[in-house]
């Protein structure tokens, strides 16, 4: 009987936990559907997983046909980026599907000269080819922007395409670049101009950047009049970090899709949606959101639909069954210990047991979605594993607080190092946010364990009868039982796995991806490897050799520097939308500037997680700083008779 009602208690948290699911993907609707279910043009950059242009993995031209085929029934045309190297067969293949092509030549810096001139080489061949396919061109894609090339230098290759082909010849950039440069203006047949108010120095909201596109356009229609302009690029992101109030979602981006699709119609706009698929090869580049402008993902499989309602998450269900299944393995092997307690404690234990399951699933899913090589599936497992064993061990303390299972002498010393680990990770994260903050997704997920298990063991003592809280946090990290020795022991062993980790992750980076092939010169791919291994934020030795030094530090130390994280990461945030061009200009007052910036920092969602984590995480940890100073012997001077 007392097995039924722990089962039945199981059923109700799995159901609770679904409803809130379920709610959360109920279908939505997304705007007036694309009218017959076709764009009119999208970006097309054929590169699978394991493809990258960065190490010169192409797609073969049997992925390029699938590719194609599947585009048919989406979009009239396609703009390409490139013409050379694995793509020198796009023209033929589109024929083939009766799509037309706005056909790119990728341009570069002065360092790569000999690659542009294979570009523009192959660039004005196709054209010249493909007459019926290729209905205009451009020569370069943001090289402006990237500073790689001054205007001079790019006008010689605009000029000597135009030369060379009959097609309309354009220079591809974000709106502010054509008003900042009107020689290139005067040069081209028609403007491309990308509007992508996501990555705007003063991001919107998705429901605000219909206005946002039609006053930007304006805007380079008002200072040049007279020529066509193409939007080359417009999209939103499906997945990845917030900025200001810009927030990737699945819906998000159909929403945005749909609306820039109505907008065009209503003003005769000619728009470019970016992009065809989700490009994992762009994280390495841009994070998590820089992958995911797809209306396809990397598997080929719609996004999202071009009419009709849309679902954030489809696969909700499958995640719920997941999380029930992990709570049925935590509450079975507390189960006879479980059926001492009465109705409150027994189902705030199986609670919590399931928040923690269905926070490890989701977590570990999101992950293994955004990981686009071996050394991040490694990344998503690592961090599931240390979840999976911190969750155990909470459940253990949480069991004790609940006066339903015996104290375990080792639950404290192993929760304390994992603990502190995810300290580490936490710091490893923050750092990485702090110096390269525009692209990383903003990490609260990968500490979802620690904190919650910091909160529901706080709610479990107080249910169980233990009132001080500072002791339940305390005796989570061990208490006042702190060796010395015990801790400069897995420091040391800490130190000697995290070298070995990242001599394992660069020897990945180094023998995967093309690497020997793209930097055939050893010492270049060893110095490529050395600048991954410093500015890559997915390598796991890092993590370990801070957890080395971690290991070392007074509890109260480390607490102040996560709640010194927290104003730093803030000021940071702030800094870099204060510094943006566009935002300088739109805020000439500094104060202004400060107020607007500041704000659109509070208001993100998932900063405000991530710091409200950071603080929690630092509570045990001053906690067990102060237990330890409290339960310090104290000498006492006695004055001899």
């Amino acid at each position: 009987m007392k097995i039924a009602r722990t089962l039945l208690l199981v059923a109700l948290a799995v159901i609770v936990n679904a409803l809130i699911t379920w709610l959360n993907n109920l279908p939505q609707d997304a705007g007036v559907d694309v009218p017959d279910g076709k764009v009119n043009s999208v970006s097309f950059a054929p590169f699978r997983e394991d493809h990258s242009p960065l190490t010169l993995v192409f797609p073969n031209s049997q992925e390029i046909d699938e590719d194609l085929r599947l585009l048919a029934g989406q979009t009239h045309t396609i703009r390409t980026y490139a013409s050379s190297k694995g793509l020198t067969g796009v023209p033929a293949i589109a024929r083939k599907y009766g799509l037309k092509m706005i056909q790119g030549a990728w341009i570069g810096g002065p360092t790569v000269a000999k690659e542009n001139e294979e570009e523009i080489t192959a660039l004005i061949k196709a054209a010249n080819d493909y007459p019926d396919v290729i209905t205009r061109v451009i020569v370069g894609n943001e090289v402006l922007l990237r500073g790689e090339l001054e205007p001079e230098q790019l006008l010689s290759y605009i000029r000597r395409v135009k030369q060379a082909v009959r097609q309309p010849v354009s220079y591809a950039d974000v709106w502010s670049f054509y008003m900042r440069y009107p020689e290139i203006a005067k040069e081209v047949d028609f403007f491309t101009v990308h509007i992508l108010p996501y990555w705007e120095d003063e991001p919107l909201p998705v429901d605000k950047t219909a206005e946002h596109i039609v006053k930007n356009y304006q805007r380079i229609r008002e200072a040049y009049s007279g020529k066509p302009i193409l939007i080359g690029e417009s999209g939103w992101p499906s997945a990845g970090r917030q900025r200001g109030w810009a927030v990737p979602s699945v819906v998000n981006e159909a929403k945005f899709i749909r609306s820039l699709v109505q907008v065009a119609n209503k003003h005769g706009f000619d728009i470019n949606i970016v992009e065809a698929f989700n490009q994992p090869w762009k994280s390495k580049l841009e994070g998590v959101v820089g992958a995911n402008w797809g209306l396809y993902s990397v598997d080929r499989k719609l996004v999202f639909p071009l009419t009709g309602k849309v679902v954030e998450n489809p696969e909700w269900p499958k995640r719920v069954l997941f999380a029930g299944l992990l709570t049925l393995v935590a509450v079975g092997f507390y189960a006879k210990r479980l059926a001492a307690l009465s109705a409150l404690p027994l189902l705030a234990f199986v609670g919590f047991a399931h928040l923690l399951s269905a926070l490890q699933v989701n977590q570990t899913a999101d992950l293994w979605y955004t990981s686009y090589n071996n050394m991040e599936r490694f990344h998503a497992l690592s961090i599931a594993a240390l979840g999976i064993a911190l969750g155990a061990l909470l459940l253990q303390r949480g069991a004790e607080l609940l006066r339903c299972a015996e104290r375990c002498a080792c639950v404290p010393v192993w929760s304390r190092y994992l603990f502190l680990t995810f300290v580490a990770l936490a710091f490893y994260k923050a750092q990485a946010l702090g110096l390269n903050g525009r692209y990383l997704n903003i990490p609260y997920p990968l500490i979802y364990i620690p904190v919650i298990g910091v909160l529901g063991l706080l709610a479990l003592g107080a249910i169980g009868g233990e009132r001080n809280w500072r002791l339940v946090l305390a005796e989570m990290l061990g208490g006042t039982e702190n060796s010395r020795f015990r801790a400069c022991r897995l420091s040391a062993w800490a130190a000697l796995a995290g070298a070995a980790l990242l001599v394992f992750e660069v020897h990945l980076t180094m023998t995967g991806t093309n690497f020997p092939t793209a930097y055939p010169i050893f010492a270049d791919r060893l110095y490529a490897a050395f600048i991954t291994l410093l500015t890559y934020s997915q390598m796991q030795g890092w993590v370990l050799l801070i957890a080395a030094v971690i290991f070392l530090l007074p509890p109260r130390f480390l607490a102040g520097a996560l709640i010194l994280a927290v104003p730093a990461l803030i000021v940071g945030e702030t800094y870099a939308f204060m510094i943006g061009h566009d935002f300088i200009e739109a805020h000439p007052d500094f104060g202004d500037r400060l107020q607007t910036a500041l704000l659109y920092t509070v208001t993100n969602c998932q900063m405000l997680r991530w710091l409200g984590s950071l603080g929690v995480m630092a509570l045990p940890l001053w906690a067990a700083g102060r237990r330890q100073n409290v339960s310090a012997p104290v000498a006492v001077s006695v004055p001899l008779p």
